[in-house]
Parts: structure tokens; sequence; C-alpha cells
């Protein structure tokens, strides 16, 4: 039994690194698009004070409202804002989970706590996106977790491996 709670430590540790990656990932993906959105505010407020009532500046308006709409649609498309709040709150989920089984005691453990906890992880696992994980992101956790368990998504079952150096092999062709 306590086997089984070392490998659901270790792939919640995995899954809290993991989605911290991807946190960071999608604010700095926010970031850059929240910058474009800022200028094209400030553009608007600076063509709409030259302003004289002729219409001069109704085209240079009309395309920088165009593009600030187009990066929100864009924006909005990618679900970029809640791609950054659903890895955050995973990241603490998972974390906390860590954190919950680190703290029991060798006599609270019994096959129905273990199948309880596991039941969570399996939930938290069950919502996190994976697909909208960079691979390189996969790549340096399963390199930092190496000899631990790791969650299906990260143990190269679905495809994910790491590059082989074969710069030292020699292959003699017959």
């Amino acid at each position: 039994m306590d086997e089984r709670l070392k490998q659901l430590l270790d792939k919640c540790e995995a899954m809290a690194i993991l989605t911290n990656k991807a946190t960071y990932y999608w604010s700095i993906i926010k970031t850059i698009f929240q910058i474009p959105l800022i200028l094209t505010g400030s553009i608007m407020c600076i063509l709409n004070s030259f302003d004289n009532g002729k219409g001069i500046m109704k085209i240079p308006n009309v395309v920088v409202n165009g593009v600030s709409v187009l990066l929100m649609a864009y924006q909005n498309q990618l679900k970029v804002a809640e791609k950054v709040e659903l890895f955050k709150t995973l990241s603490n989920q998972f974390l906390q989970l860590a954190h919950q089984i680190e703290g029991l005691d060798m006599e609270q453990i019994d096959r129905n706590l273990i199948n309880n906890l596991t039941e969570k992880y399996d939930n938290y696992i069950m919502s996190c996106l994976f697909e909208d994980i960079p691979t390189r992101y996969k790549l340096e956790v399963r390199q930092i977790m190496e000899g631990k368990a790791l969650p299906l998504q990260l143990n190269g079952c679905s495809g994910l491996s790491l590059k082989k150096n074969y710069s030292n092999v020699n292959l003699e062709i017959i």
C-alpha cells in the first residue's frame, strides 16, 4: 500500500510541475496579446483627438479598430485566459494533493483512503488539457522526474519520447 502512495505522490509532483510550466506558457501568450491591445487602444485615443469633424481620421480609426477586434477574436478563439486559470488551478490542486499525501500518518493509511486519493488525482487528470501543453515542457518534466512514477501522458505511452543521442554510435555498412 505504501508503494501506491509513493507513486501517487510522484505523479502529483510531476503534474504540479507540468501545470505550473503550462501556466507560465499561457501567461506569456496572454501578455503577448495584451500588449498590442493596449497599444491599439492608445493609438485610437490619439487618433480621435486629432479628428476635426471632417472625417480625415475615419480610415485610420477603422484600421486600428479592426486590428484590435482581430486580436481580441483570436485571443478568445484560443481561450487564452481560461487556459491560464485552468492550469493555475490544476497546479494548486496537484500541489495540495501532494501535501495531503505527505501529511498522512502511517496509521491512517488504508485501502479506502488510497482509493479516494487516487480518485481525486484521476479527476484532476481528466480536467487537464494535455494537448495544450507544449511538448518541450512535457519532456522537461520527464527529465526532472526521471526514475519516478509518471502519469501515463508523460511516460511515453502517448508517443512522447526523448531524443536519443546516436552521435557516438558507429555503424558499419556491409
